[in-house]
């Protein structure tokens, strides 16, 4: 038969070897994602991005016309994954740096901050400070599903008590819990457990709001095999810490991309996708894949058997705790932006898929509003701003800019769309944070600059903090003035490229790709930090702090771990204050997490600091727009906001 007209056609990747059959007219980028073959699609497959190229080899195929391949790529038979069709046996390479990684990857680049994370119940004063840099708030170690050893005295003609009474009796004389309840299930196999094990039983109690549940009865002493999951459920990545909820210790941290980037980077993206093909149910099953599969790694390594994990904490943004959950997302994206729910009491882990012990418990943390989530109170939470008296200002900068500002009197927050060029998207040569990422730019003067990438790795791209880097000592040397434009006469870098004037940082020779940054590529990154500086602005005006106020600035996730400050404020994306007053918090919402994890009090805290915090919709704020054409400048219109920036010109001059 003809190739053209097979109905089933085979696809072959290279250089994985990966193969599959599809039905002739499938896309190419749905055929690698059915593989297990995770390509970047940034823009989820509208073609716009340009992230998703490969190589056809071999075989038939139908592509639309784009503008984002050069003239050399098209003869080279590149074509755009999610813009080409199959219509026969095809052999495709994807050229390297166009695939997601899959299995373990460092992405939890401070997982071994949290390794030590105070949680001892014998350490002095409990739960909390989890990077040890004197932040944050502390809990009494009261974890929310402990397991109760209990030595009961049997029954006899002097003490008819039941067996279900008896054994609150002996839970009670051991921990707080007036309210108390049981499942059906336990109290038709109560009686048997408790005689065979001659009244000698392991209790495993979870605390659900006000009361406590009698979760699971066990024969003998098993209290001191009581493990707990806490997640941090990300938007591009999902890490997971395995707690030892006897000691409070974190034995271990897996973490992997989130599957869900097969459809768009950010989550918007997903709920468009999800809408069109009506795919709420496969978002579900992939995060929660997702989960399971952290979840078998962890219990593998440390020989933890997947009964014994009892608790898993989750944060994330509101959609991400959405997703997994499977609730309505719809009106998430749609005015007046409302999620189906804030505040999830804990479920069963089973009833969404996720695989720890039977009737083990699955908690999320609160979300604020439809765009601060759950991820941000842990941030508060975790660095205790709610309890200091002095003004501290949080700033969780990815897709989104989440903005936080107060103190233990009120704490105001809003959103703002960052777009994706901190996380290496949007941007010609960006990438994300890997190796061979160019991860630091210093400039030394005309045609003399120096970069390092993650790993001393081959350049391959810029991430998020090289490309703030590039910028802010490109303004520092006067490449670029301060709308951002190039100075065309002013360094032998600067060339005229296929997208006009752009500043090469490595030329296309002796094999190596070019990676240069364009003209356009600034216009994004000055959109990028204009929305987050225009966040910060809305809050501090409306609460009428100066940037004097700010006791401390809290730079929470993984982008602030590597940020250059100084070329932070250089650029004006934060606030002119003190260096030493701006701290990297690292991952707080796996820190929030893993506080409430360990601690009652610690996630009723994280249900006041949700319900008392005023949300600012910046997309009706009538004065958010103003900030950001005014935040579009280096470092921005007004000078007096940037007097170290000033300083710092005048003395160059």
């Amino acid at each position: 038969m003809d190739d053209a007209k097979k109905k089933k056609c085979k696809v072959r990747f290279g250089p994985s070897g990966l193969e599959v059959e599809v039905e002739r007219g499938t896309v190419l980028l749905d055929a690698a994602h059915k593989v297990g073959l995770y390509l970047s699609s940034v823009c989820g497959g509208d073609g716009y991005c340009g992230k998703c190229k490969v190589i056809i080899d071999d075989g038939q195929f139908q592509a639309k016309p784009t503008g984002l391949l050069t003239a050399d790529e098209l003869r080279d038979n590149m074509v755009l994954a999610c813009q080409t069709k199959v219509l026969s046996d095809l052999t495709v390479t994807v050229p390297s740096g166009h695939t997601l990684e899959t299995g373990r990857i460092l992405i939890d680049s401070d997982a071994h901050r949290f390794r030590e994370m105070k949680g001892d119940p014998n350490a002095k004063g409990g739960v909390g400070d989890p990077n040890g840099e004197g932040h944050g708030a502390a809990f009494a170690f009261d974890p929310l599903v402990r397991k109760v050893y209990v030595e009961m005295t049997p029954p006899s003609v002097q003490d008819h008590t039941a067996d279900h009474e008896r054994l609150y009796m002996a839970i009670r004389a051991q921990i707080e819990a007036p309210i108390m309840q049981t499942g059906y299930r336990i109290l038709q196999k109560l009686s048997g457990i408790l005689l065979s094990a001659r009244y000698r039983a392991t209790a495993t109690v979870g605390h659900r709001g006000g009361t406590t549940e009698v979760i699971e009865v066990d024969a003998g002493d098993h209290s001191r095999r009581n493990f707990a999951v806490a997640v941090d459920l990300g938007t591009t990545t999902v890490v997971a810490h395995l707690v030892d909820l006897t000691t409070g210790r974190t034995l271990d941290t897996e973490a992997t991309y989130n599957s869900q980037l097969n459809f768009g980077d950010d989550y918007v993206r997903r709920i468009i996708y999800a809408e069109e093909n009506d795919a709420f149910d496969e978002m579900q099953n992939r995060i929660v894949k997702d989960l399971n599969n952290l979840i078998l790694a962890l219990a593998l390594r440390q020989r933890v058997h997947l009964q014994e994990i009892t608790t898993v904490v989750c944060a994330g943004n509101t959609v991400m705790i959405h997703f997994l959950l499977n609730l309505d997302t719809r009106r998430i994206r749609r005015e007046p932006y409302v999620a189906s729910a804030g505040f999830v009491p804990p479920i069963r882990a089973a009833e969404i898929g996720v695989q720890i012990s039977t009737r083990g418990l699955l908690y999320c943390l609160p979300a604020v509003a439809a765009y601060v989530g759950s991820d941000i109170v842990g941030g508060v939470l975790a660095t205790g701003m709610f309890a200091q008296p002095g003004i501290s200002l949080l700033a969780d900068i990815g897709t989104n800019g989440e903005i936080v500002l107060g103190n233990r009197d009120w704490l105001v927050c809003a959103s703002s769309s960052a777009g994706p060029a901190f996380e290496g998207s949007g941007v010609r040569h960006g990438m994300r944070a890997g190796a061979g990422a160019i991860e630091k730019f210093t400039y030394r003067g005309p045609g003399c600059f120096e970069y390092q990438t993650i790993g001393d790795r081959p350049p391959a791209g810029i991430c998020g903090s090289g490309l703030l880097d590039l910028l802010a000592e490109l303004y520092g040397g006067g490449v670029v003035d301060r709308t951002g434009r190039f100075l065309e006469d002013h360094d032998p870098g600067l060339m005229y490229g296929q997208d006009g004037w752009q500043y090469q940082l490595v030329p296309s020779d002796n094999g190596r790709r070019e990676i240069a940054l364009t003209q356009a590529d600034i216009d994004n990154l000055l959109r990028s930090k204009a929305g987050v500086f225009a966040a910060i602005r809305v809050l501090m005006d409306a609460t009428q702090t100066r940037r004097e106020d700010l006791e401390a600035v809290y730079l929470a996730g993984g982008f602030g771990n590597f940020l250059n400050v100084q070329h932070a404020v250089t650029i004006g994306m934060l606030p002119d204050v003190p260096i030493e007053k701006i701290h990297f918090v690292g991952n707080t919402s796996m820190a929030g997490a893993k506080m409430t994890l360990l601690s009652r009090e610690a996630l009723q805290r994280a249900e006041e600091i949700a319900a008392s915090m005023t949300y600012f919709d910046l997309m009706s704020h009538h004065g958010y727009m103003e900030e950001f054409i005014r935040a579009r400048f280096l470092p921005h219109t007004d000078l007096t906001l940037f007097p170290s920036v000033q300083d710092k010109k005048k003395v160059e001059v």
